[in-house]
C-alpha cells in the first residue's frame, strides 16, 4: 500500500513538472496559432474590402463608358487567394489546443530521445508465456532490425 502511495505521488510530481516545463511552449504555441487566425482574418477582410473597391470602380467604369468618358486602368485583383476559405477552420480552437498540449506532453513522456540510449522494452514471444527485452536478441556487434508490419 505505501509503495502504491509512493508511486502516486512520484506520477503526480511528474505531471506537475510536465505542466510547469510544457506551459511556456504551450502558451508560445497559443499565441501563434491565434496570430495565425489573426492574419487569416486580416486577409480576408483585405481581400474582401479589394473587391468591394475594385467593383465599386467597375460600376464608375461602366458609367464612364456609358457617359462616352474613357476610364482609367483599375488596378490588378491580388494574386494569392484568401488564407481561410470559411469561418469554420479555425485554428486557435478549444480542440486544436487541447491536440497541441497533447501532442506536447506525448513528446516530453516518451521513451525514445535524440543521443539517448535505446528503449529496452518487454517483450511478448508468441506462445504467451515467455518475456524477454528487446535487446536480448541482439547478437554481438551485429545491428538488430525491427520490423513492424502488417500481413493483411
Amino acid at each position: 500500500m505505501l509503495h502504491s502511495v509512493g508511486a502516486h505521488t512520484w506520477q503526480a510530481l511528474a505531471q506537475v513538472a510536465a505542466c510547469v516545463l510544457l506551459l511556456p511552449r504551450f502558451l508560445l504555441t497559443a499565441v501563434m496559432l491565434w496570430l495565425l487566425d489573426f492574419l487569416c482574418i486580416r486577409k480576408k477582410l483585405l481581400v474582401a474590402a479589394a473587391q468591394q473597391q475594385q467593383e465599386e470602380e467597375e460600376e464608375e467604369e461602366e458609367e464612364a463608358a456609358l457617359a462616352g468618358a474613357q476610364a482609367a486602368g483599375r488596378g490588378s485583383p491580388p494574386d494569392d487567394p484568401p488564407l481561410c476559405v470559411s469561418d469554420s477552420n479555425r485554428m486557435f480552437t478549444l480542440e486544436s489546443l487541447k491536440a497541441v498540449w497533447h501532442g506536447q506532453k506525448l513528446d516530453f513522456f516518451k521513451a525514445a530521445h535524440v543521443g539517448a540510449p535505446a528503449p529496452n522494452p518487454e517483450v511478448v514471444q508468441l506462445d504467451g508465456r515467455t518475456r524477454l527485452r528487446i535487446l536480448d536478441y541482439a547478437r554481438g556487434a551485429r545491428p538488430l532490425i525491427l520490423n513492424f508490419g502488417s500481413c493483411t
